[in-house]
């Protein structure tokens, strides 16, 4: 018992040496207002704004409804929910050491992201600047607006710089949905197959029916429609998403008018919901997985797993993955046929004189 208390008492002592040499020394550098980089309530943030030195901002606001990226876009969740995380989570390890002092502070007055920190009622919580990297690069260098001294923060268990969680491109802040409408709110659904007209459709949803409007050659040597997966596959329009978006690329609108368009998608929801998607396919390139990704409906020449997409009225130009999307490419003729017939092979009427089906890599 009295070997513990003697142990219990040497930590205190180490602990209350620590804070005096870092927060209380004879000179006053250290402070703990110069060191609050931690917020343990992001629930009582409201507003971040988050500028590089190059000019380059991001706005993020709380809404009644969500979080609005310059008062524009949805909020991506995954990025906005590890810069929260990271707030309540970083931590001062230490002042940044005398040695490094100088070189910090040049760094940090022409690289560092400026962070502000607004609550919900509008008022300045705190603003503090993210450097790079600490010397031994177990840690990041941070300095709390009106500091002297920057700090060494860093996560427990973490081993790396928190910079990149702190990004100011808005092309990492954007919700990256293209569908998120439940089928009770679709009104119709068009499916134009450019390369193969033979494949397109048309679903139109009412609250009592469903009709599904294809090419003749095939509403009338089919087995008549398949309501049953019509409504199904007006479920697999929700949480569908994009890999990313290609908007300010170099050369971005010379490789869409190049790339021969796969087809269009069209949606129309019951309160005036709209989307409207070009799709193209995409040239083979080194990220390719052709060796790997087998698809049948892909040119030879072409990516197997990735393509093209405009959409929000042409504002957007975005990457979208055949996975993301392998429950929307269906075709006309799954539609007329009886369940348990199989599905993704390409109808050819034995009756015609020659096939309406372009042929694979034509």
């Amino acid at each position: 018992m009295v070997k513990t208390l003697a142990y219990l008492g040497i930590l205190l002592l180490l602990g209350l040496g620590i804070y005096y040499f870092v927060f209380r020394n004879d000179d006053k550098i250290y402070s703990q207002s110069e060191a609050e980089f931690t917020v343990k309530d992001t629930g009582s943030i409201g507003r971040i704004f988050l500028a590089a030195p190059d000019g380059e901002s991001v706005l993020i606001e709380r809404t009644d409804s969500a979080w609005m990226v310059n008062k524009r876009y949805k909020a991506l969740p995954s990025t906005l929910n590890l810069l929260l995380i990271t707030l309540t989570q970083q931590a001062p390890l230490y002042p940044v050491t005398k040695v490094a002092f100088d070189n910090v502070i040049k760094t940090m007055t022409t690289d560092a992201t400026k962070v502000e920190l607004y609550g919900r009622d509008g008022k300045k919580m705190r603003v503090f600047y993210v450097g790079g990297s600490a010397v031994n690069g177990a840690g990041t260098n941070m300095l709390m607006e009106g500091g002297k001294t920057p700090y060494v923060v860093q996560i427990t268990s973490f081993n790396g710089a928190l910079t990149p969680r702190y990004p100011t491109e808005i092309g990492y802040w954007r919700d990256r949905t293209v569908f998120n409408i439940s089928a009770e709110e679709i009104k119709s659904v068009s499916m134009n197959y450019v390369d193969k007209p033979i494949n397109s459709f048309e679903i139109v949803r009412t609250d009592t029916s469903v009709k599904i409007t294809a090419d003749p050659e095939i509403m009338n040597h089919l087995d008549g429609p398949n309501t049953r997966r019509a409504k199904l596959f007006l479920k697999y329009f929700t949480d569908v998403n994009c890999e990313g978006y290609l908007n300010g690329l170099p050369d971005n609108d010379t490789t869409i008018k190049t790339a021969p368009k796969h087809c269009t998608i069209e949606i129309n929801g019951m309160h005036g919901q709209h989307q409207h998607l070009d799709i193209y396919w995409m040239a083979l390139n080194r990220r390719s997985k052709n060796r790997t990704v087998s698809n049948r409906d892909v040119p030879d020449n072409y990516d197997a797993d990735r393509l093209y997409a405009v959409m929000n009225n042409y504002r957007d130009t975005v990457m979208i993955q055949q996975w993301a999307f392998r429950n929307i490419f269906h075709k006309a003729h799954e539609f007329f046929q009886k369940d348990g017939t199989p599905v993704n092979d390409d109808f050819v009427h034995k009756g015609a004189e020659k096939s309406v089906i372009m042929k694979k890599n034509q």
